[in-house]
């Protein structure tokens, strides 16, 4: 009888200990952002408004996921005096954002800036969305990335930051390193340096709990994150990323050219969606680009791209396989092969499909 009821307690605490961790990722995922896009929504908090009535217009704005996260936030955090009027608020803020600006007041929302940062762009796109977004130019974000004073801080504060971003081949000095995300600043006249900042900060917070695991791999954190940009950039469905960065080390290992077109592209500082590239642009020598000579069995000189933190987990977690071959479609999708023979047989039937690349 006793067993019985020992058995009965355990089960009883496993089931809870399961509701509770169900509910706190449940209640995790509902503070995020509504959308990963930029959209901004005018509101307008009556005066006295509860935390309740507050999070019944944020919802009704589809500015929250749930008024019941909303409001389980504010009693968790003590929230009790978030001001009433009229707010310019965003849909790609989250709720821990949308509280700050409500304890802040109305005014702070005017005058805030919200800029997002997507996965898969390079360093051109990153600064023609400062200049949009901010009182800089594109001028000063390039100038920034060239400044040997500034660059010298970011590898002494940063432990992922090292002496290769200097290096005299790479186009921009930071790219790759800055982590993709929606970020507020206080203003317009935010500087480069602070965005900067700031972002490098978030990839800090991103790469902390691998630090351990990166150094027993022995690869640099800049051969790291080349890897993953390329793999970002190949790999348009995350469920294929890992199977791409597997092709990448695998042709590595038998000293192949990666032979990645999204490296040639970055080398002739051309963007995917412009055109298709042509065949004296693929035979280029440049550090970049690896379907050029003498790239057997290298990667870029750098990264190529904004990473997220899921392709950095999927290149230091590759899938087991023997491909050596992948091609992705004009859709995104991609074949894997083991052999030439799979990977033309893969090309031949893209083609019927009309879903080829065509080289000039």
């Amino acid at each position: 009888m006793k067993k019985a009821l020992k058995i009965i307690l355990i089960v009883f605490v496993v089931l809870v200990i399961i509701g509770i961790i169900a509910t706190a990722t449940t209640y995790i995922k509902l503070m995020d952002a509504v959308s990963s896009n930029s959209e901004e929504v005018s509101v307008t908090i009556p005066s006295g408004a509860t935390a309740t009535t507050i999070g019944t217009v944020l919802k009704k704005n589809d500015l929250i996921k749930s008024e019941w996260a909303f409001k389980i936030y504010t009693k968790l955090n003590a929230v009790n005096d978030m001001q009433a009027g009229e707010y310019d608020l965003n849909k790609n803020m989250g709720v821990s954002q949308i509280v700050d600006l409500l304890e802040k007041g109305p005014d702070s929302s005017k005058s805030t800036v919200n800029i997002t940062f997507l996965e898969g762009k390079n360093m051109r796109w990153i600064a023609k969305t400062i200049a949009s977004k901010t009182n800089n130019t594109e001028d000063d974000v390039m100038n920034t990335l060239k400044d040997e004073e500034y660059l010298d801080k970011v590898i002494e504060k940063y432990w992922f930051v090292t002496d290769d971003i200097k290096n005299n081949d790479i186009y921009y000095s930071l790219e790759g390193y800055l982590f993709p995300d929606t970020y507020n600043f206080k203003s317009k006249n935010v500087t480069v340096e602070d965005i900067f900042n700031t972002m490098l900060d978030q990839m800090e917070t991103k790469l902390e709990p691998y630090k351990s695991e990166i150094k027993k791999t022995g690869v640099s954190v800049h051969k790291l994150l080349t890897v993953a940009s390329v793999v970002e950039l190949e790999a348009a469905n995350p469920e294929d990323r890992a199977g791409v960065a597997s092709v990448i080390y695998n042709r590595m290992k038998n000293n192949m050219s990666l032979g990645s077109d999204v490296t040639t592209y970055y080398a002739i500082k051309v963007d995917m969606s412009e055109r298709d590239l042509k065949q004296s642009e693929l035979n280029l020598k440049n550090p970049y680009n690896t379907r050029g000579p003498n790239m057997n069995g290298k990667i870029p000189i750098g990264p190529i791209a904004s990473v997220g933190i899921e392709t950095v987990d999927a290149v230091l977690h590759p899938e087991e396989t023997n491909n050596l071959y992948f091609v992705a479609d004009k859709n995104g999708k991609v074949y894997f092969a083991e052999t030439v023979a799979q990977h033309e047989q893969n090309i031949k039937k893209l083609q019927q499909q009309g879903l080829w690349y065509s080289y000039e």
